[in-house]
């Protein structure tokens, strides 16, 4: 979900119209709209505050996508990584494996 769509969402909630959101945050409504719609797909964070105060929100909760929460990594992933720290492995070469690991599959899967 967008920040757009966060804030229409929020704004139906509340049962505020657009011009009144815009009116109530000191904001121009047409700019308002063009975010709801997601024409401005990065207001500013002075937009945003004004916006999540009126909403009586974060505004966190405007930008970040509730639904996209990380996933919690498990203790096998966590000992790896933990492991492979401490047998002095740079997180360079970490990348580099990974890089390598990509293309060995990219180029399997090619064949």
């Amino acid at each position: 979900m967008s920040i757009g769509e966060r804030i229409r969402k929020l704004r139906m909630e509340k049962k505020l119209s657009l011009t009144e959101l815009a009116s109530r945050a000191a904001v121009a409504k047409s700019y308002l709209s063009s975010v709801e719609r997601d024409l401005q797909m990065n207001p500013s964070i002075q937009f945003l505050t004004k916006i999540a105060a009126v909403l009586n929100v974060s505004v966190e909760s405007l930008i970040v996508d509730p639904q996209k929460s990380p996933e919690p990594v498990d203790d096998e992933w966590v000992h790896l990584a933990k492991e492979a720290m401490d047998s002095g492995i740079s997180k360079e070469q970490f990348r580099e494996f990974l890089a390598f690991q990509k293309w060995k599959k990219q180029s399997d899967e090619e064949i």
